[in-house]
């Protein structure tokens, strides 16, 4: 299954490891899915990873970050959208809609309320991790 995983989700997995999004970021690193993830995705999660007071606040160092953005690059597919989505509530979260665009996702895991609205947006579902793994 190709998804393109929100960062909500992925710092939600570094933060409760034994919760469902610790579970979503399992099945990734065991290969279940293909991440698919574009530059401005992987900018805001060592943005908000990066953020002192969170890194502070949740006990996460330098190398989760690393961690996490080797995982990725490993088990998923960086695209390049080419098409500009303005769809979303909040502007920052077109960009996961973009790289689904881009990267012929299946789905989009999210626990955002603003894409949680939109699903599914032009055919692709968005699932709160449970659903997600549920269909894994």
């Amino acid at each position: 299954m190709r998804a393109v995983i929100d960062t909500g989700v992925l710092v939600s997995a570094l933060i409760r490891r034994q919760g469902t999004t610790g579970d979503v970021l399992r099945a990734l690193r065991d290969g279940r899915f293909t991440a698919i993830y574009s530059t401005d995705i992987l900018v805001e999660i060592i943005d908000v990873l990066g953020r002192p007071t969170f890194r502070q606040k949740y006990h996460i160092e330098p190398d989760d970050i690393t961690a996490i953005i080797n995982l990725l690059r490993l088990r998923g597919e960086v695209v390049t959208p080419q098409r500009k989505i303005t769809a979303c509530r909040d502007a920052k979260d077109d960009k996961f809609l973009e790289a689904a665009l881009a990267g012929e996702a299946e789905c989009i895991v999210s626990g955002d309320a603003n894409l949680l609205t939109l699903t599914p947006f032009e055919n692709i579902p968005i699932l709160r991790p449970a659903e997600f793994l549920a269909r894994l």
